[in-house]
């Protein structure tokens, strides 16, 4: 006993901290080697699915809580009528270079022309950084949905979003927190909120969960990380970036950007998509499948009840909510026998 505990006290913070470093190292090249050696896989998959109508409108229907409690009826029904391709890439991977992240993102959503927005394509990239205090995580570019008159779903707060970045950009301040624009996005989020009760397009506005990190400071820091680390390696004792703010208040209010932070969950549902939606798809859109069998079985019982009380009630059945594939009208995927989660959240 004690023995162990003499040996428990020999270890220390840096042989820890060590540790944790090459559990990252780790991790990074298993992400690597995983996207080179699924990338055929995909390839091959995105062959296959480009001739199932909707696939990724249904994948989306049965996307797990994480994502699903982000999309609006009003979005599942751009989905189930426009969209044509969901895509996942490593930017960062797919260009080289030894520092190359393998957790920065692109994801790339493909419609066809249609009534809510000029885009065929919007297209989000999410870049995997440092900051100087060894903050890491991902921040990305608002991308700016061109909606047609009347069919924004954000009510404002992505256009707002894009004009607060356009502007901070051109004053050379990434932090600024006066001025018009950041007012505007200030009580757009206040008033709307920024997440679940919100449309998924507003995600496309999503800039930073804590602040912007540039790609200089972030490379920067990033030496700064390398040498730590290898200091370390040789057993040295390594001191950790020192905050220049002087208290964790001053660091805090220096850090947070979240009263015009337009999504509250944008890094989740990036990492959300990537890495579970992405890979997963055929196993949501069979899951899909074999829900929609089971609810067409209750169809065929229900048939003429249902004729009965739609001319009893003389109102149209409301279709907000269905997929149409090829002409054919056919129940949400995620219906089963009680109301959807979609659909109690329009009621």
């Amino acid at each position: 006993m004690a023995s162990a505990e003499a040996e428990a006290a020999q270890i220390s913070y840096e042989d820890l901290a060590l540790l944790e470093d090459e559990f990252e190292e780790v991790d990074s090249e298993i992400m690597r080697k995983q996207y080179d050696l699924t990338k055929p896989l995909y390839t091959k998959r995105a062959a296959a699915i480009a001739k199932i109508p909707n696939f990724w409108a249904l994948v989306l229907e049965q996307a797990p809580p994480e994502i699903d409690q982000f999309v609006q009826p009003s979005d599942s029904r751009i989905f189930g009528e426009s969209l044509l391709n969901l895509s996942v890439t490593r930017p960062e991977l797919d260009a080289g270079g030894d520092d190359a992240s393998p957790r920065s993102l692109k994801i790339r959503f493909e419609f066809k022309e249609n009534e809510d927005f000029e885009d065929t394509v919007l297209e989000k990239e999410f870049w995997y950084r440092r900051a100087k205090d060894g903050w890491t995580g991902l921040v990305s570019e608002p991308v700016k949905v061109h909606w047609k008159k009347g069919r924004d779903l954000t009510e404002g707060l992505g256009d707002a979003a894009v004009g607060l970045w356009e502007s901070r950009k051109k004053g050379g301040e990434m932090l600024r927190k006066e001025g018009v624009e950041y007012d505007k996005v200030r009580k757009l989020v206040e008033h709307l909120g920024g997440g679940a009760s919100t449309s998924f397009f507003t995600w496309f506005g999503w800039v930073s969960g804590r602040r912007w990190v540039s790609a200089e400071e972030s490379e920067a820091a990033q030496r700064e990380y390398r040498e730590r680390m290898e200091r370390r390696k040789k057993g040295e004792k390594v001191e950790e970036p020192e905050d220049e703010e002087e208290n964790e208040e001053e660091k805090f209010a220096a850090n947070d950007d979240s009263d015009v932070e337009v999504h509250e969950a944008g890094e989740e549902l990036a990492i959300g998509i990537a890495e579970e939606l992405w890979p997963n798809a055929i196993k949501f859109f069979t899951q899909a499948q074999e829900i929609e069998e089971m609810s067409d079985i209750d169809f065929e019982d229900d048939d003429e009840d249902d004729e009965e009380d739609d001319e009893a009630e003389g109102e149209p059945v409301d279709i907000r909510a269905l997929v149409q594939d090829k002409g054919k009208t056919r129940k949400r995927m995620s219906d089963g026998p009680g109301p959807s989660k979609k659909a109690k959240k329009a009621s």
